[in-house]
């Protein structure tokens, strides 16, 4: 999958996640109970989530790639 996709999926999930959050901000006090735990269990995590991986995605990734291949060469000395 090209980078470019994999960046407008994120960006997308990011948007759309954010969704509820505003609801939960903006809605009257009394109907803050009823979705309250799925806004903070699930939807502010995945926010964040996709925000950090769009902003230092890249960084991780370039870990990862390092540390498969240290792994990789080392395992096969033994």
């Amino acid at each position: 999958m090209k980078d470019s996709t994999i960046r407008s999926i994120l960006r997308w999930i990011h948007i759309v996640v954010a969704i509820p959050i505003l609801g939960y901000i903006y809605s009257p006090f009394e109907k803050l109970p009823g979705y309250a735990p799925a806004t903070r269990c699930v939807f502010l995590p995945v926010m964040i989530v996709s925000g950090l991986w769009m902003w230092k995605g890249h960084v991780v990734r370039r870990l990862i790639s390092k540390n498969s291949a240290k792994g990789a060469g080392s395992y096969s000395n033994v």
